[in-house]
C-alpha cells in the first residue's frame, strides 16, 4: 500500500469517541460506533453519556463508552466492511466502522487480544513519533490512539514516558522512537487485532 491510497491525512491529535453495543441474544456480536469524522465527540455531551441508557435505546445487552480518544496515525485509508449506520447518543452522532469478534469476555481486559472487522489502512508518516508495545513472542503493537477517559491529564507529549507507569505484564516492553519511514498497518484484507493498556490507549498489531 502507497501513501497515494490515502482517504484523509493530518488526523494526529484529532479527537473523538466510541461506543460499543454487546447483543448477546441470539447471534452474538459487538457493533463500534465511532464519532469520527462526523463531529468531535463534544465533551458536555460525552459526559452526559450513561451506558446503560445507550444499551436500552439500542436494544443492546450493554453498552461500553470508548473514549475521549485522539488518533495518533496521521492517515487513514478505508474499505467499508460493514453496512455504515448512522446512530445518535445523546446528540453525538456516530457510524457503525466495524464489528467485534466474540472470541472471549466482553468486558475490558488489558494486553489482550481482540480481533476487529474495520477493514481500514493506518498510515505513519515518517519523521512522527510512535508508541508501541512489544509482546514476549517479539509482536509489535503501535498505539493507534490515546485515551482521556482514564487519565484526564494525559496527553500526547507524556507518552514518550508512559512505559515507566504502565503495569506491564511480564515479558512485555514499552518503547517510543520516530519513524525512519512511513508505517502502514492495512487491515484491509484481515481482522485487525488489537489490544488496550489499562488507560485505555489502544494499539493494533503490525504485521
Amino acid at each position: 500500500m502507497t501513501t497515494s491510497e490515502r482517504q484523509l491525512s493530518n488526523l494526529r491529535g484529532m479527537r473523538y469517541g466510541e461506543v460499543l453495543l454487546a447483543y448477546l441474544d441470539g447471534e452474538q456480536r459487538v457493533e463500534v460506533f465511532n464519532s469520527f469524522p462526523m463531529n468531535q465527540c463534544p465533551d458536555e455531551l460525552w459526559r452526559a453519556l450513561d451506558p446503560e441508557t445507550v444499551a436500552k435505546e439500542a436494544n443492546a445487552t450493554f453498552a461500553l463508552l470508548n473514549g475521549p480518544r485522539f488518533w495518533l496515525m496521521d492517515g487513514i485509508g478505508k474499505v467499508q466492511n460493514v453496512e455504515p449506520v448512522i446512530r445518535d447518543f445523546g446528540g453525538i452522532e456516530m457510524r457503525r466502522v466495524a464489528t467485534l469478534e466474540l472470541d472471549g469476555d466482553v468486558v475490558r481486559t488489558f494486553y489482550r487480544e481482540h480481533h476487529v472487522n474495520r477493514g481500514a489502512i493506518w498510515y505513519f508518516d515518517a519523521g512522527s513519533s510512535v508508541h508501541e508495545l512489544i509482546s514476549p513472542h517479539a509482536n509489535t503493537y503501535v498505539m493507534q490512539a490515546y485515551c482521556t477517559g482514564v487519565d484526564e491529564s494525559l496527553t500526547e507529549a507524556a507518552l514518550c514516558g508512559l512505559g515507566a507507569t504502565l503495569e506491564l505484564p511480564a515479558g512485555w516492553s514499552y518503547r517510543s522512537r520516530v519513524l525512519d519511514a512511513e508505517l502502514v498497518v492495512d487491515t484491509t484484507t484481515r481482522v485487525a487485532t488489537v489490544l488496550q493498556d489499562e488507560l485505555e490507549n489502544t494499539y493494533t498489531l503490525v504485521d
